[in-house]
């Protein structure tokens, strides 16, 4: 039922939609969007209007029989056709068709295109049946991609707590008890605390040990956006929760520099950013997972860049740890740009130097706290913290900040970057902010001062 709830209240956010939708008889027909709830309406989804022509009418519908030879761009074409049954009927036996398009996703340039030339009838059927597609496929609007991950992610909840219910053997019911906590951690992460900006869920696997992306803000018209980076033995069942806590630590300290700053009209979005799995002891001397991360990390990033078109927000990427290494793979010799880059505990860089990294204006940050063990190892390649390197030395030290006078606190060790009044996270809302000349480096002074 949720799903076609969210179903129809999406086609309501769209402006309605005459098309045949075939949900339940007994859905609840008269739902409004402001029945939908809080955190989705805020982010709702922008108007859209039906091309006189739709793209979907000159494709020839094909036997579903042939469709599990397709793949890209022809299948989601096929899957707009169906309706929400055969849909259904054909994700259950071929639930690899899904996989597949995730695993290997079609350019957000595209997957755009073939949304933006889908009509409302195909949209509320394709959100229907395959919420799991519709809601990571980079290029489909975030609001529409949060609806379907929510819906997906409440499915999934749904499914696991029947089976426990049913009695399942005991070594089942351990790993069903395990995986049901993994999902209901990214629930609980997705609730914000009053006066707090709403969540939304941009990215789900449900598969442990999970992944997932939730937003704080408004990506589609945030004018600054942030992602944040985790790194080593960092998982989605321990610490999703904290990570989006940290997320939104940042944005009320972004927010509040732009008001002291004087730019108080501007809004920022920060992304808890969980998209790949990260290593643990065993396997952190492998750079498997890194590359992972940094191919979902580039796709994430050229998705925003897609739909925001002309509207171009400034964009920065906050990475720790092995995190650091696996943005560094992605922004070298990437096909795509960002506006700034702060690494912290970071084991290597594969670039040999910051002005190899697709950054503008030379915004790579990095810092270095004291007894972490991790840092100056070049573990994976180059020192970022090297000044052979070219990126600009952050303090983290703590202090007292130079422009408020107020005292900051200090980073230990390898897992203290992100501690709200520290100063290192002082500085990352500055760097999101586009004001890295006033982030403050090892001589307790600002950047921009430094260089006078």
């Amino acid at each position: 039922m949720l799903l076609e709830l969210t179903a129809l209240a999406l086609s309501l956010s769209l402006g309605g939609g005459s098309g045949a939708f075939d949900a339940p008889q007994n859905s609840a027909v008269n739902l409004g969007v402001s029945d939908i709830p809080g955190p989705v309406r805020q982010l709702d989804i922008v108007p859209f209007t039906v091309p006189a022509f739709s793209a979907n009418a000159r494709i020839t519908p094909l036997d579903p029989a042939l469709l599990p030879s397709l793949g890209g761009r022809a299948l989601l074409d096929q899957f707009s056709l169906l309706s929400v049954s055969k849909l259904e009927a054909f994700v259950s036996d071929h639930p690899e068709a899904v996989s597949d398009l995730l695993s290997a996703p079609i350019a957000a340039k595209e997957v755009s295109s073939w949304w933006n030339n889908t009509d409302v009838a195909a949209r509320q059927r394709l959100l229907t049946a395959t919420p799991e597609l519709i809601g990571n496929l980079d290029g489909i609007p975030f609001g529409t991609r949060s609806v379907a991950n929510r819906a997906y992610l409440q499915d999934a909840i749904r499914e696991l707590e029947q089976k426990l219910s049913t009695g399942v053997g005991r070594g089942m019911n351990v790993e069903v008890t395990n995986h049901l906590h993994m999902l209901t951690q990214i629930d609980a992460a997705l609730d914000s605390r009053a006066g707090e900006p709403a969540r939304s869920l941009v990215s789900l696997d449900t598969t442990s040990p999970g992944r997932a992306a939730i937003v704080v803000g408004d990506l589609a018209s945030a004018d600054f956006v942030s992602y944040l980076i985790p790194g080593m033995f960092f998982t989605i069942d321990g610490q999703v929760d904290d990570w989006a806590d940290t997320a939104t630590t940042l944005f009320s300290d972004q927010t509040a520099w732009l008001k002291r700053l004087g730019d108080s009209s501007k809004t920022v979005a920060t992304v808890a950013w969980i998209g790949y799995q990260t290593p643990h002891l065993f396997n952190v001397g492998s750079l498997t997972l890194a590359d992972e991360g940094a191919a979902n990390l580039s796709r994430s990033i050229q998705g925003l860049q897609t739909l925001r078109g002309l509207d171009q927000p400034f964009v920065s990427v906050m990475a720790h740890s092995y995190g650091s290494t696996a943005a560094m793979i992605a922004l070298q010799d990437a096909s795509f740009k960002i506006d700034a880059l702060a690494v912290v505990g970071s084991p290597g860089s594969a670039a040999q130097s910051a002005s190899s990294l697709a950054v503008r204006n030379g915004n790579v940050f990095v810092g270095e706290a004291g007894w972490d063990p991790v840092v100056n190892s070049a573990f994976y390649g180059s020192d970022p913290g090297a000044a052979s390197y070219g990126a600009h030395r952050m303090s983290v030290a703590g202090g007292v900040d130079a422009i408020t006078s107020a005292a900051l606190g200090a980073s230990y060790g390898h897992n203290e970057y992100f501690q709200p009044g520290s100063e290192s996270m002082r500085n990352f809302a500055l760097i999101g902010i586009d004001e890295g000349g006033l982030v403050m480096n090892d001589s307790g002074s600002t950047i921009a001062a430094g260089r006078r």
